[in-house]
């Protein structure tokens, strides 16, 4: 079931990308609206058809970027927001209210490119950073051969495709530059939005992927099921213990087989596990601690909480078929905490039985 709900998503995806958003302040509490994160929205879409289905309540979820979506909940139009990153400072200033954040699974961030026969290929964080700064323009460029011999490599030009929206992705790909790579930390850093040096842009994961897709040479970055639902070539990327590890459901969840000091600022990126590909990372929803505000209602508030224990609890079975990985015991016990301290009126909305 989960094959074809997602197969329908992808059409949606790569023809237009649709999103009916009745008023936010819909009568009936059976309708939540989220939007945010394109990195999870595979995911999201196909659990919340399955979450209606069970439950009736329809909950729809609009895939704009991390950016967008934390605006929309500041501005409160959505019940929630997808983010791939906490909320920074200002933004957190700029929501006037304690915002609760659940992580809902794990991904990977695949480098992808599209050359011709698409062999299988290393990088290292060297290589990945000097490519998407414009230091290596051909794909017979020395620095790649010397990781991947034996591959016929042409001197065809590198074309970098990279994300201009304000990108949880992004934040994702560009951290782990910026934990390995010096140039790249001085020059560009980490954030949802960059200033690129060199290359094109595209909107979302679908519209990276698309491009990706349709321009000969072209390399860039989306979470996995983005390449794996479009057969697109992915890399092996160096890790923290000198490995080359392939994204994967299994990759990702050992990179996140780590001693989380802080649940609130977790970092998977360069992680130092054996086995545990390095450009991962959390997927959150975000949401305000107290409820009561304008244009909700107890009854939603009830109905967004309940979703959020499902998501956290019943629904991770489905994160593998989709190929993002599931939270681990330790990370689940940690979000019935923040679950447990979303009130309404300043009263505790779930009850553990």
């Amino acid at each position: 079931m989960l094959i074809k709900i997602f197969s329908r998503f992808l059409c949606l995806l790569f023809s237009i990308h649709l999103f009916v958003n009745p008023a936010f302040c819909e009568s009936t509490p059976k309708v939540l609206y989220g939007e945010g994160a394109t990195f999870p929205e595979p995911f999201y879409q196909a659990i919340f058809e399955i979450y209606s289905k069970q439950y009736g309540v329809n909950v729809y979820y609009k895939g704009t970027g991390s950016g967008k979506g934390i605006r929309q909940l500041i501005d409160k139009k959505v019940n929630f927001a997808g983010t791939d990153v906490i909320l920074n400072e200002q933004e957190l200033i700029d929501a006037k209210q304690p915002v609760i954040h659940i992580p809902t699974c794990i991904g990977a961030v695949a480098v992808t490119y599209n050359i011709t026969g698409n062999p299988q290929l290393n990088f290292t964080a060297e290589v990945i950073g000097d490519i998407f700064l414009g230091k290596i323009t051909t794909w017979n460029d020395p620095h790649i051969l010397l990781i991947n011999p034996g591959a016929r490599l042409s001197n065809s030009p590198i074309t970098v495709i990279h994300r201009i929206d304000a990108s949880g992705t992004t934040y994702i790909f560009s951290e782990f530059l910026t934990k390995t790579h010096k140039v790249w930390k001085q020059k560009m850093g980490k954030g949802k939005e960059l200033r690129w040096l060199t290359g094109q842009g595209a909107r979302g994961n679908p519209g990276v992927a698309g491009l990706i897709r349709q321009i000969p040479g072209s390399i860039g970055y989306v979470e996995l099921i983005y390449a794996i639902g479009n057969q697109m070539a992915v890399a092996s990327i160096k890790n923290k213990s000198g490995q080359f590890i392939k994204p994967t459901t299994q990759s990702a969840s050992m990179a996140a087989n780590v001693s989380l000091t802080n649940i609130m600022s977790p970092s998977l990126t360069n992680t130092p596990v054996p086995g545990g590909y390095p450009i991962s990372g959390f997927t959150w929803i975000a949401v305000y601690r107290e409820q009561d505000y304008p244009e909700n209602t107890k009854e939603k508030a009830e109905e967004l909480v309940k979703l959020l224990w499902w998501i956290t609890h019943e629904g991770q079975k489905y994160t593998e078929s989709l190929h993002y990985a599931p939270l681990s015991k330790e990370i689940i016990h940690n979000t019935e905490k923040s679950i447990g301290s979303i009130l309404y009126k300043g009263i505790t909305i779930h009850k553990r039985k």
